[in-house]
């Protein structure tokens, strides 16, 4: 994203995290960016086949660093929050995430937490948090 990143209406960039069900990777990823960005980020996620619930692991393993998810609730992924973020965060939906002239998109590939154990989901915890680093680097610059 250049240096002078698109602003929302709230006058701050906005990433949306999307996954297949929005109960792991994509809820760790907004958990992690909320937590970092402190309010600087408009923060969503959302899934393309939504599940029940955020899976327990994942809420556990961000549990174990301080963040607290275990609020979130899957949604499903919408053309409106698509077109309302400036950046579109991929994990695993490929083709289903609709594409908009302007948007950045990334794709992550990331191993999918579901029916892992802890230890799988501590690693991939690790790793969302590094790319959201790196992410949270690029949109607030300085």
């Amino acid at each position: 994203m250049p240096e002078n990143a698109p602003e929302t209406v709230t006058g701050k960039p906005s990433v949306l995290f999307v996954c297949v069900h929005n109960a792991g990777r994509s809820q760790m990823a907004a958990g992690w960016l909320t937590h970092l960005a402190a309010g600087r980020i408009e923060v969503r996620s959302a899934g393309s086949a939504p599940a029940d619930q955020v899976n327990p692991v994942a809420v556990e393993a961000m549990r174990e660093v301080g963040i607290d998810i275990t609020g979130e609730q899957p949604k499903v992924l919408t053309i409106d929050a698509v077109e309302a973020s400036d950046a579109v965060i991929t994990m695993g939906c490929g083709d289903a995430c609709p594409v908009f002239p302007g948007k950045r998109y990334e794709d992550w590939t990331l191993d999918d937490p579901a029916g892992q154990g802890i230890d799988a989901v501590r690693a991939i915890r690790d790793d969302i948090r590094a790319r959201v680093e790196k992410l949270l680097g690029e949109l607030l610059p300085g």
